[in-house]
């Protein structure tokens, strides 16, 4: 591929062996496949158990000398991850995809590892091509994750930049690269539709993403550019969130203090508990690719919201939060989960509902029904018609 995206772009196929390597002699990943493996053990038996590991895995992917080998290689474990920690994922909309079409996804954002993992999983098993992801520099501290990352078709957005100057150079290259993916090597992309998750559960779209998609072709029009992206908005609906304890605690935090400062190691924590934590249901719909709401990028971040607040799923939770959630907007007719779900359903859920009430601190629990009472609030202003 062309150089100008080196800094950014994923690992090409001819670079897969010499990484996959790189990766088998780094001590920080051999740690962590030590204490996932062998919780107990690898404190005393680390020196003994990593070269077992490190001796594995070269069995393992021995051979392997393409992007696509190896996604095929790890969608076992990704799947058995996905299965371990659901009660199932479903999708719809798939329909709306061809294969060989190249789609700018974007995406609501709860998960730092599991949203993109997720659409993979549903676009993977629907036979289409998976996408390139976005991920921030800022998840990227560790050598082994930046390789891990760009070995599955990863490209880096910089977030970490203070300049000005470097913050638009940096736009631009992204910029160039979402279109020369999409336009030149027929890749989807994959992209959160704003930066950092939405913790309160209220998903919106940030202008600026959407104007960044223009940066590198200003001189064309804008309505012209988003059209041959394909942008497709998706929507992804997890029953529970394993990270919603924390996100109410921070919530709370910036709330009663005015700022929430991270604790080291925080991201990694999320991260482990994104991935193995309990969810219920997962269900991602993709809308077809937007053709109204062209005119700018204000009106396009309207259009994404109405399809992605449109197309979220909502379960029992949502709506038992909702009942308990003191903002409720008196203009909605949002029916009772009674009226919407069967006993057996309902009653699963209450139990998990309060159990999740439970564990959270009382000053606390406003932001945790908030998370999920929010969905239901913006998709029942979307069906009657009202700004969100």
């Amino acid at each position: 591929m062309m150089g100008e995206f080196d800094a950014i772009r994923p690992y090409a196929d001819a670079e897969v062996p010499a990484v996959l390597e790189r990766l088998l002699t780094d001590q920080a990943f051999l740690q962590i496949l030590t204490r996932f493996r062998f919780p107990r053990l690898a404190q005393p038996f680390g020196w003994l158990l990593k070269p077992l590991i490190a001796y594995r895995l070269r069995l393992e992917f021995r051979g392997i000398d393409s992007v696509h080998a190896l996604q095929e290689k790890i969608e076992v474990y990704v799947d058995r991850t996905i299965e371990q920690a659901t009660d199932g994922v479903t999708y719809s909309g798939i329909e709306h995809l061809k294969a060989g079409g190249a789609y700018l996804f974007l995406a609501n954002h709860r998960d730092i590892v599991m949203d993109p993992a997720i659409v993979n999983y549903a676009v993977y098993h629907a036979g289409l091509s998976t996408p390139r992801i976005a991920i921030g520099d800022n998840l990227l501290q560790k050598p082994f994750v930046s390789d891990l990352m760009r070995l599955n078709k990863s490209f880096i957005v910089h977030r970490s930049l203070s300049g000005r100057r470097e913050k638009l150079a940096a736009y631009q290259l992204l910029s160039a690269y979402i279109n020369h993916s999409i336009r030149k090597d027929h890749e989807s992309i994959w992209i959160a539709q704003a930066e950092g998750r939405a913790k309160d559960g209220d998903d919106r779209t940030d202008s600026a993403i959407l104007k960044m998609f223009h940066m590198s072709r200003k001189d064309e029009p804008f309505a012209e550019v988003i059209r041959s992206l394909q942008l497709t908005p998706v929507s992804i609906s997890y029953e529970y969130d394993p990270c919603d304890l924390a996100k109410a605690h921070e919530l709370y935090t910036r709330a009663s203090t005015g700022s929430y400062t991270k604790a080291p190691g925080e991201d990694d924590q999320s991260i482990a508990l994104g991935i193995t934590g309990y969810k219920g249901r997962l269900h991602v719909h993709f809308s077809p690719p937007v053709t109204s709401g062209l005119e700018d990028t204000k009106q396009l971040a309207m259009e994404m919201d109405k399809h992605i607040l449109g197309g979220y799923r909502l379960f029992p939770v949502h709506y038992l939060a909702y009942a308990m959630w003191s903002e409720r907007d008196p203009e909605l007719q949002v029916p009772s989960a009674e009226q919407l779900f069967p006993a057996d359903e309902l009653a699963t859920a209450q139990a998990e509902w309060e159990k999740r009430l439970a564990a959270c601190p009382a000053p606390q629990r406003p932001y945790l029904v908030l998370q999920y009472a929010n969905p239901v609030r913006n998709q029942y202003r979307i069906k009657a018609g009202l700004a969100l």
